[in-house]
């Protein structure tokens, strides 16, 4: 997994780590956003019509998947029942073998705050001039938000939190290409989605839970038996953008199950925590069969989470 080709990628990513650490404070060992998480082992199984789709080895047999599930914000100890603890976090390893690996990142919302790491970087700023704003209206933030209108949406946007990490749907925001055996190219964005039934929590409700009551049933539940979640694929039309991740797709796109992630165990202490340590999960596939698309924020984003996993692999010790 390297670093962009582009040093202004590279700056802006490095400048976006150091600003998350400023928000939410540095905690060495930990990453700089959904610091707070679990990891879970288990297999993926295809369907046979993502093997028309995607030529891709984790399409086209069944695969040993590494999923973590997690918290919002940089605060290793943030409440589950924080409501800026959603949205949540699905992050899918694809264990190819060999030391290689393909991921899928998602969250529990479709939707994302900015286009490009340069809006993030000024919606970070925006809220930390907020908290010292003293003035009259606008402030810094509702400045931002005003001609920001895709940011607006997301934090007005409904995040609901279930009784357990695997009742959520989540979202993959960017588009990728999947490309067939005989060529032929499909343009995709992921969803996951339950199997199980799991009531969404008012915000009454969640209010009554204890603060780590998602990382306390995950354990009971797969102790069990395995747990199944679906992967589909929304499949774009002419038209469709792939460069704008805050721009929705219209609900009526054509969706395609891929295959099901069969959850197994949870890693156990002390190799969940190490693991979670070194694990950089890379938002740019590089696997033959799925292609990134002309969305920046992929760039950007693998970045941010390189620069940030090498800070997190070389912290000595766990800090909260």
């Amino acid at each position: 997994m390297p670093l962009s080709t582009s040093d202004q990628v590279n700056t802006t990513a490095g400048a976006l780590v150091g600003a998350l650490q400023g928000a939410f404070g540095k905690h060495p060992g930990y990453r700089p956003a959904h610091a707070k998480g679990t990891l879970v082992t288990g297999i993926f199984t295809p369907t046979a019509e993502a093997a028309k789709l995607s030529k891709a080895q984790h399409f086209n047999s069944p695969t040993p998947i590494t999923v973590r599930f997690s918290n919002s914000t940089g605060i290793p100890v943030i409440p589950d029942t924080d409501p800026n603890a959603s949205p949540r976090g699905l992050g899918i390893r694809f264990n190819l073998g060999g030391r290689k690996h393909t991921d899928i990142i998602t969250h529990s919302t479709p939707f994302f705050p900015v286009k490009t790491g340069e809006d993030f970087l000024a919606f970070l700023g925006a809220l930390g001039a907020n908290a010292a704003y003293t003035g009259e209206s606008p402030t810094p933030l509702e400045t931002f938000l005003g001609s920001h209108p895709e940011t607006l949406a997301f934090i007005q946007a409904p995040k609901p939190t279930a009784e357990s990490f695997v009742g959520l749907s989540y979202f993959g925001v960017n588009a990728f290409k999947f490309v067939a055996t005989d060529g032929t190219v499909t343009t995709i964005r992921y969803q996951v989605h339950p199997t199980v039934g799991t009531e969404v929590l008012s915000a009454e409700a969640l209010k009554e839970k204890s603060p780590n009551f998602l990382f306390e049933e995950l354990p009971g539940r797969l102790a069990s038996g395995p747990v199944e979640l679906k992967l589909v694929a929304q499949i774009a039309e002419e038209g469709d953008p792939t460069h704008d991740a805050t721009v929705h797709w219209p609900e009526s796109r054509k969706i395609v199950e891929l295959g099901t992630l069969k959850l197994e165990e949870l890693e156990q202490e002390p190799k969940n925590s190490e693991d979670q340590k070194y694990i950089i999960y890379d938002p740019v596939p590089r696997v033959d069969g799925v292609e990134s698309t002309d969305d920046p924020l992929l760039d950007m984003r693998a970045s941010i989470y390189l620069i940030s996993g090498r800070e997190r692999r070389a912290a000595p010790e766990l800090q909260i």
